[in-house]
């Protein structure tokens, strides 16, 4: 069984927030842009926020991608309707997204296995038909436009993240870390060691006085507020919201993301986000099969590196044996 949360060393975050805090000087150098850097920074929070759930409770779910897309509704209309103020935007989204995600996760806490993960999709596509044919106020199909991110103010200085990608991509980042920090002392407190004691033995877990439904769904509200945070930047990344934020393939590609970088690792969702944001813009370019690509090297990983491509580096470790 494992002792606790597998969280990265000291070095490996450092040299996470070294190439992040840095990516808009090199990546350019790379044939990249400031935003692709910013979508890799977003998808990549989104899917950790899936790993609190999936990889560190032992739950499934496929509707996050539901309070993704509310939180970026709820983004986008209140810079529409509301105040034009990012910072309340994303208040308003990120509450929006977790205040669904407590009504939903109280509803489906006692459900397991697939039965869990059928509902979180059926959940999921209620949202996304109600976002669809609320045409008066979402904009249906054609997506919320007309709204814009708003500069922010701090104090005497203006920081312009409306007309700068790398001021933007910067605020992307400073939520970003501050999301990931508050996630890792979340797993390393006795709450994630026993969401990890649920994963390994649910009924040991409960032998030993764990409550575990409840559990299950403070996970499921702690993973859905982050994955909230991610919606909301992705909106304000677009300057737009979408149903498709909402729909269940949104779902499937954090899924993919989370397994793909290795989902019982910290860092192994951001890495899964950047090779499969990366590979999505660099191959649609060429072809609009793109998905095609990124279910081979799916299939590929999932058969020869189940631990994900962080997995590689553990392995590595184990195979060169103590010093």
């Amino acid at each position: 069984m494992s002792a606790g949360p597998r969280l990265a060393p000291p070095a490996a975050d450092a040299a996470v927030v070294l190439v992040l805090a840095t990516l808009p000087l090199w990546l350019p150098l790379l044939g990249g842009y400031t935003a692709l850097g910013t979508r890799v920074l977003v998808m990549g929070l989104a899917a950790m926020a899936l790993n609190v759930l999936l990889g560190y409770t032992g739950v499934l779910s496929f509707g996050h991608a539901a309070f993704f897309g509310l939180a970026a509704y709820g983004t986008g209309l209140t810079l529409r309707y509301g105040v034009p103020s990012t910072p309340l935007a994303v208040l308003a989204g990120v509450a929006l997204g977790t205040a669904a995600a407590a009504v939903v996760g109280a509803l489906i806490s006692r459900l397991r296995g697939v039965y869990y993960a059928m509902v979180t999709i059926a959940f999921g596509q209620v949202f996304y038909f109600i976002a669809f044919r609320w045409n008066s106020l979402t904009g249906g199909d054609d997506g919320l436009t007309g709204w814009q991110r708003q500069p922010l103010a701090i104090g005497p200085w203006r920081i312009d993240i409306a007309g700068s990608d790398t001021a933007f991509y910067y605020f992307v980042f400073a939520l970003c870390a501050l999301a990931v920090v508050a996630m890792a002392w979340l797993l390393r407190s006795p709450f994630g060691r026993s969401l990890v004691a649920i994963r390994e033995n649910e009924r040991r877990a409960r032998f030993l006085g764990i409550a575990v439904e409840w559990h299950i769904w403070l996970s499921f509200v702690v993973s859905c507020a982050f994955v909230s945070l991610a919606g909301s930047l992705y909106a304000l990344l677009n300057d737009f919201a979408d149903p498709h934020g909402l729909h269940w393939e949104q779902s499937g590609d954090f899924v993919i993301m989370t397994v793909l970088g290795g989902m019982r690792s910290f860092w192994g969702p951001l890495v899964g986000a950047a090779v499969f944001v990366v590979l999505e813009d660099f191959v649609s370019s060429h072809t609009q099969n793109w998905m095609t690509v990124i279910g081979l090297v799916f299939v590929v990983v999932v058969r020869f590196f189940p631990r994900g491509l962080l997995g590689l580096i553990d392995f590595g470790r184990r195979g060169r044996g103590p010093a």
